[in-house]
């Protein structure tokens, strides 16, 4: 090779090495990129340091776990998107005026993208009940509160005149150690549906240890499936399952269990201002199990009932598993008395095990009344699918069971 030769050889391979060099540290940049460009909703994605109100557009989380540091708002128009796999870890909040909580208001949508062997997580750096607040949807379809009112956790709107209004997508999630408390009568659940609509998919989802419901529904017409709460740790749960303010959606595959002193399986109203405001809760349940076992069942304790069915609401069930209940159906106030009478309030194919009272009743003036027609017993009844033990759909991304 010549000397002009290797002079432009020498070019050649030195232009090639700063190309390389170059594009290594343009690769670089890319991999640091942040999650999510603020200027393309104006929200910015920071994995330590997760809440504020995403406004606009879709914010998408996913790979890996990310830490609430406060309240995350979904507004009107917005959609939080959540990949299977992630994990939101709710961080140990020091104030009350800095719970962690997730909410989504009414015309916002949350999109939980978890799958059977691959669940989204919610949870708390405290495994504790009670330590962050919890998943908060808010529609727009009918309450009996009136058109539109205030959430109790979240001071977001709720209610309307939509029924099949659609706040999104929760599919194969856990939600562990929710439940923060501002007071006795103001708790967040683990997942909470304020006026929430039909439009709505809830399908897989695990309250895990809270410290107030598991699932709680204030009117709306949202339908769920494959549902389960499971509470076993000292700190007292209240109820596994709860409607009121008319709610009218349906449920299928329930499974609820306690082992700890924590309260009833359901408990079920409609309006306790007015027991007969309109639309009347009235859900159909299907293939429910309902467990309560070990201190669960204290010797004479008042709220051990598997379904507390009061102020007013309807209801269709059929296909139940109830083990280990003080009571099976309690049924109070003249207007469930009456809907049990018209078979507005029913119960079939029930099974029960280790209830002392299958049924009881009593008027709104306090007396007694004679509820038994509300079930008819069935021993071949499969509750959420297989008796007290876990269901086979709960395999994959459920806890505890």
């Amino acid at each position: 090779m010549n000397m002009e030769m290797k002079q432009t050889f020498r070019w050649v391979m030195g232009v090639a090495a700063l190309s390389i060099t170059l594009g290594a540290a343009s690769c670089k940049k890319d991999d640091n990129k942040p999650d999510q460009k603020p200027d393309e909703n104006g929200f910015t994605v920071v994995r330590d340091d997760l809440h504020g109100e995403i406004t606009e557009g879709e914010v998408v989380l996913e790979e890996g776990t990310y830490k609430l540091t406060g309240k995350l708002i979904v507004h009107d128009g917005a959609k939080l998107t959540i990949k299977s796999g992630v994990v939101v870890e709710a961080t140990s909040a020091t104030e009350m005026a800095n719970v962690r909580y997730i909410a989504v208001a009414q015309g916002g949508k949350i999109d939980v993208q978890g799958t059977q062997s691959n669940p989204v997580v919610f949870t708390a750096a405290d495994h504790k009940p009670g330590a962050w607040g919890g998943i908060v949807l808010c529609g727009k379809a009918p309450i009996n509160r009136g058109g539109e009112a205030i959430s109790e956790v979240g001071d977001l709107p709720y209610g309307g005149s939509d029924a099949n209004d659609n706040s999104g997508s929760i599919k194969y999630a856990r939600i562990e150690y929710s439940g923060f408390s501002y007071t006795s009568e103001k708790e967040f659940n683990a997942l909470s549906f304020f006026g929430v609509g039909s439009g709505t998919v809830i399908e897989g989802v695990q309250a895990y240890e809270g410290s107030d419901d598991g699932f709680e529904f204030f009117g709306g017409t949202v339908n769920t499936k494959n549902l389960v709460t499971l509470n076993t740790l000292p700190e007292v749960g209240d109820d596994l399952f709860d409607w009121t303010e008319g709610w009218q959606g349906s449920g299928e595959n329930w499974y609820g269990k306690r082992t700890n002193g924590g309260n009833r399986g359901v408990e079920a109203d409609n309006n306790d201002a007015n027991h007969m405001a309109g639309p009347i809760a009235n859900p159909t349940l299907k293939n429910i199990t309902l467990i309560a076992t070990g201190s669960a069942n204290p010797e004479g304790s008042a709220e051990q009932q598997a379904m507390k069915l009061r102020v007013g609401t309807k209801g269709q069930f059929d296909n139940l598993v109830l083990s280990g209940w003080v009571t099976g159906f309690d049924v109070e106030h003249d207007e469930g008395i009456g809907y049990v009478a018209d078979g507005s309030l029913k119960a079939t194919h029930v099974r029960f095990i280790d209830v002392a009272t299958k049924a009881k009743g009593k008027k709104t003036d306090g007396s007694a009344a004679d509820v038994n027609g509300i079930f008819t017993e069935d021993e071949s009844a499969t509750g959420a699918g297989n008796g007290v033990d876990a269901p086979e759909w709960a395999q994959g991304w459920t806890k505890g069971l």
